[in-house]
């Protein structure tokens, strides 16, 4: 993304209307990179001048890595989730760097598209996340599509494809 800024000129892109959008793990790292500026300066992954986002979409992303290897339907608890190397209390500097809900507020409007009968990210999971979104001041929107589960939200077939969208075009207005 912060390659955007290089090139800009040559390709005559707006930079400061940049939105993001990923589903499941890109979700997760959809949300993150609207919460870059928040990662602490001791961190690998800290960035001085990280690029602004005019917004947030997250299909069916893991907003809250710590909750999602506790409690996430794939049997993350033992070990915590592979990619961390472990588990939160192992690798707390890990998580505070790569989990959305421990980067809040975003300081970027959020839209959070979440399937119905999702079974692999359910929003259930993610209560936490929006309240604490809302509560921290940023601004959240939830689309909530019925009749599918995780890997049909992508489809520009499902019925929450015109919803999503519509979120992309308000959010780079």
């Amino acid at each position: 993304m912060d390659a955007l800024r290089d090139s800009a000129a040559k390709y005559h892109l707006d930079i400061n209307r940049v939105v993001v959008l990923g589903h499941s793990a890109g979700g997760q790292l959809a949300l993150w990179a609207g919460g870059r500026r928040r990662i602490l300066h001791d961190s690998p992954l800290y960035n001085a001048n990280p690029l602004p986002l005019r917004g947030v979409v997250s299909l069916a992303g893991i907003a809250d890595m710590r909750v999602y290897a506790d409690r996430g339907p794939q049997g993350c608890a033992e070990g915590g989730l592979r990619v961390m190397g472990g588990t939160a209390a192992q690798q707390p500097a890990r998580y505070a760097a790569a989990s959305p809900a421990e980067l809040l507020p975003l300081g970027t409007s959020q839209v959070l598209v979440w399937a119905e009968e999702d079974s692999i990210v359910p929003e259930k999971l993610f209560e936490g996340y929006e309240a604490n979104a809302k509560k921290a001041g940023d601004a959240v929107e939830i689309i909530r599509v019925p009749q599918i589960g995780h890997h049909e939200l992508c489809s520009p077939e499902a019925p929450g494809y015109p919803k999503i969208v519509g979120a992309l075009r308000r959010l780079l207005q």
